[in-house]
């Protein structure tokens, strides 16, 4: 097997995820919309699966949120998308360098894998060499006996382990942010989250 990790940069529109997804499942990084209606209708079909007390909020509430463009995808979303393409999804996270694998436990035979900074996803993919253009990239890897996937594995985590030590990611307990809607500054994901919760505004911009 030769070739490099690389991180194949997502536009950064709140659909990152998505795209992401589309990118390492179908190379194609412009599948947000359609996949965000997967997710809407693989929830609004299981309500007792998918409940308030998993989903935060009530069943057909989270399934308009979940269309609207502005809004963006996490855990629950990376599980549902799993088990849609039938493939496991790893997520490194750059600050942790801990890789959250989704669908492990459905024993699927291929893995994706993202990478994800605290406020964005990327899509990682294996690339023959420095340069190459995407349409080289592998991105659909084996599982093997032992649910690793191989050198491909040590590969990707020496890669994210990098991105780690040129702390490309942003520390989301103590980030910076300014509410767009009325101009006040919080410090890290849980104020902003409790202002978003106590006002209703959730336009934050990050600043230093």
């Amino acid at each position: 097997m030769e070739g490099i990790i690389v991180r194949r940069v997502i536009p950064s529109d709140n659909s990152c995820l998505f795209n992401a997804i589309g990118y390492v499942m179908d190379h194609d990084k412009t599948k947000a919309s359609e996949l965000r209606e997967v997710i809407a209708a693989t929830v609004a079909s299981d309500p007792q699966k998918y409940s308030e007390a998993f989903l935060g909020k009530p069943n057909a509430d989270y399934c308009a949120w979940i269309l609207d463009s502005e809004k963006w995808g996490g855990a629950i979303e990376l599980s549902i998308l799993a088990d849609f393409y039938g493939r496991e999804i790893g997520a490194y996270d750059i600050q942790t360098t801990r890789c959250d694998v989704y669908g492990q436990d459905r024993k699927y035979s291929e893995r994706v894998m993202l990478i994800y900074d605290g406020l964005h996803y990327d899509a990682l993919a294996m690339s023959p060499f420095e340069g190459a253009p995407e349409e080289f990239d592998q991105t659909i890897f084996a599982v093997q006996r032992d649910r690793s996937i191989g050198p491909v594995e040590r590969l990707a985590l020496d890669f994210v382990k990098g991105q780690q030590r040129k702390r490309s990611y942003t520390d989301t307990s103590n980030f910076t942010l300014r509410c767009g809607v009325c101009q006040i500054g919080v410090i890290g994901q849980k104020e902003a989250v409790e202002h978003a919760q106590a006002t209703g505004h959730v336009n934050f911009q990050e600043y230093r």
